[in-house]
């Protein structure tokens, strides 16, 4: 009897053991998480200078500067340019935007100024419910295909 029972058969198992692969994945996950992040950073960025276009709206769009201190103005379709705070310009911006949704918004920042104050600018006017923002320039003046 004994002997039967050593040669009774093993049922051979045709599943697929898929743990050692989800362990790989998980640790590819981890690994591109970590790095992700540190892609999108340092990067150095060489923006070239063109002659653009202005663009051609029929209403008068709303303008907020932002002058070499930090300090903003915003100008309010025909009127005048007036100095604000970022919570007044953030609720003017915001009713003005919601009266009139085609008028064009648009941030003028100082060629000297810090980049800090027009970031603060745009997130104050996505605070605000203003979908579209564009960033406003001077044109260039005795340069020759953007290089002086």
């Amino acid at each position: 009897m004994r002997s039967s029972a050593r040669h009774k058969r093993l049922k051979l198992k045709s599943e697929i053991n898929v743990v050692p692969y989800i362990d790989v994945m998980l640790v590819l996950l981890i690994i591109f998480m970590v790095t992700a992040p540190m892609m999108n950073s340092n990067v150095d960025v060489n923006l070239p200078q063109a002659n653009a276009k202005s663009l051609q709206d029929k209403k008068e769009p709303v303008i907020v500067s932002v002058d070499q201190r930090g300090q903003l103005y915003l100008t309010l379709g025909d009127t005048k340019k007036e100095p604000i705070d970022a919570e007044a310009m953030k609720a003017k911006v915001g009713a003005f935007v919601k009266a009139n949704p085609e008028v064009s918004v648009l941030v003028a920042g100082d060629r000297d100024g810090k980049y800090d104050g027009v970031y603060q600018v745009l997130a104050e006017l996505q605070q605000a419910g203003v979908a579209k923002v564009g960033l406003m320039s001077a044109p260039e003046s005795g340069t020759k295909n953007g290089r002086p």
